[in-house]
């Protein structure tokens, strides 16, 4: 593919800025300008290394800056392209509040993005991941044994994620009982497809995952929205819904920390939430979507760890484990039927999983290189953690609630007045500030955001916080 596009940067290695956010502010300055147009090609990352003599990991680290930022997107087997959709400034809006005289905004054009709470790609075991894949794809003997693995995935890899739920989280699940798929929405969206039919219902907590909604949807299942409280998902309601509707087939909750509010499901909902389950003969689809960066003393163990429980799917994934861009996760469930179903529509789609990088993954593992990332990432985050509370308590401890949340990479900020939300993020986008907008997480008009800090650097906090808490003031 032709890339006439060349890199014009001369690397200081004196500066305080990293070499890596040199590298995308650079190119963030040729988008704005105009030189980078939408769709072009950036250099291969091996190339462009060669070129700036530096190490590929360098460049790999500005790349993910730039799509963490939304500069640029990756097409798999093609390459790193400017976005056609750039996260430009928007128009200045008539109405009062756009002509505050307070105009401080992040410096350098540089966008910051809250996301929904991604890893930080910085401190992935990138190097050593890739050098496990190396080794296993080089293995030629075992290479040609491969061919079309299982459907259900490697069955050492299987047996070394069901060792982890049985041992770190308290499951009894069997390798035979597991299944690997490409992310945890892929197994979100065949565990849809296997257990749902068109007039199913699905109970689902509001605010929530809509990416989850959307696959249940697909199916053809209605969904029934129940608000989260600070004990999470309400009990009450639950129990007064499936007495009224006979069609309630599955729940899907997130209850080690609640998505996007960060709750924990109390113990007395927990059991509450089982035997309702077993009553109606209803599954739990169970979200435990960041289990493993827990700051306490320990993990409430899941909901699928009860042996009480008769009808579930335990949905995870290693995405924030070992990379953000990893696409495996996995699920669990004793129900065979339901797993015979997935595996059948597992072949349509994907005929089977990344043999070769369930087997670094593995291997990784083995090594411990997999436990020591966790315990360095956790150290990473918790310290963030506070760094961000200590901003928060600083700057909008009169102008909004939230909590120190125990684990996980965000927080819940919730206004102590109802803000215009498609006012509010408008002005932050004028200040180069990006937020995911409330109704996203909800069916209803909810007052609050997701503060994701996972991704970003202290500095970026450490300016951006600020800026939120002046917008928020306006409305007070």
């Amino acid at each position: 593919m032709l890339r006439p596009w060349k890199l014009e940067l001369e690397i200081d290695k004196k500066l305080e800025k990293a070499v890596y956010l040199q590298i995308a502010d650079t190119i963030i300055t040729d988008i704005r300008s105009g030189r980078l147009k939408a769709g072009d090609a950036l250099p291969g990352s091996r190339n462009l290394a060669q070129n700036l003599k530096i190490n590929r990991n360098t460049v790999v680290e500005a790349y993910q800056v730039l799509i963490n930022e939304e500069w640029v997107i990756s097409r798999e087997r093609k390459g790193i392209f400017v976005s056609e959709k750039l996260p430009v400034l928007h128009e200045k809006n008539p109405e009062e509040l756009y002509d505050s005289p307070n105009r401080r905004v992040i410096p350098n054009g540089i966008l910051i993005n809250f996301d929904d709470g991604h890893p930080d790609s910085k401190i992935a075991p990138v190097t050593e991941l890739a050098r496990a894949y190396r080794q296993i794809f080089s293995i030629k003997a075992k290479w040609q044994m491969m061919g079309y693995g299982d459907e259900h995935g490697d069955i050492e890899f299987r047996k070394m994620i069901s060792q982890m739920l049985n041992h770190q989280r308290g499951m009894h699940i069997h390798e035979n009982e597991i299944s690997i798929t490409r992310g945890s929405q892929m197994g979100m969206f065949v565990t849809a497809q296997s257990l749902l039919s068109p007039g199913d219902i699905v109970i689902v907590e509001d605010p929530g995952y809509q990416p989850a909604w959307q696959a249940f949807q697909y199916a053809g299942a209605q969904l029934l929205s129940v608000p989260v409280d600070q004990e999470g998902i309400s009990i009450e309601i639950i129990e007064k819904l499936v007495k009224q509707h006979q069609n309630i087939k599955a729940i899907y909750i997130t209850p080690h920390r609640q998505y996007p509010t960060t709750v924990t499901l109390s113990l007395s909902r927990r059991l509450k939430l089982i035997e309702l389950s077993n009553q109606y003969n209803m599954t739990i689809i169970e979200d435990d979507y960041d289990n493993e960066f827990h700051f306490g003393y320990r993990p409430i163990l899941p909901v699928s760890s009860f042996p009480e429980l008769n009808n579930y799917v335990y949905i995870g994934t290693l995405s924030k484990v070992v990379a953000p861009a990893l696409r495996i996760g996995y699920l669990a469930t004793k129900n065979q039927e339901l797993l015979k179903k997935i595996g059948d529509l597992r072949k349509i789609i994907d005929v089977h999983g990344d043999v070769i990088m369930e087997q670094a993954v593995l291997q990784l593992i083995k090594e411990g290189a997999v436990k020591k990332h966790i315990r360095k990432a956790t150290v990473h985050y918790k310290n963030k953690r506070d760094f961000v509370f200590e901003l928060l308590k600083k700057h909008m401890k009169d102008i909004a609630d939230f909590t120190l949340p125990e684990g996980g990479l965000a927080f819940w900020i919730v206004p102590k007045i109802q803000l215009d939300w498609d006012v509010t993020t408008a002005l932050l986008l004028e200040k180069n500030i990006k937020i995911i907008h409330p109704k996203q997480y909800s069916l209803n008009n909810i007052n609050g955001f997701r503060l994701s800090y996972g991704a970003l650097s202290e500095e970026q906090l450490e300016q951006s916080i600020p800026l939120i808490a002046e917008v928020f003031s306006t409305f007070f």
